[in-house]
């Protein structure tokens, strides 16, 4: 080892870049974590990943505003299921 190392040139932050990623502070309940960490496990997966797959999952969903015909309409289909 060196006695002295020139840091000089140095760069603060993490040492691989993720492309396409963007680290943030978010406060989230500690249930809902620990249910997001849970479910992880169970897929062999990262929480934070969980996370994302679930953020992305209701981006792409459609979001009609629920109508009275719509209640009406599921309403009908459980009561015939």
């Amino acid at each position: 080892m060196r006695k002295e190392y020139d840091f000089s040139k140095g760069k603060r932050g993490a040492v691989i870049k993720s492309p396409g990623k963007t680290r943030i502070t978010i406060m989230l309940d500690n249930d809902v974590i620990e249910a997001f960490r849970e479910h992880a496990e169970k897929l062999g997966i990262g929480y934070q990943t969980a996370i994302n797959e679930a953020l992305r999952q209701h981006l792409t969903q459609d979001h009609e505003p629920l109508t009275v015909e719509k209640l009406r309409e599921v309403l009908r289909e459980e009561l015939q299921a």
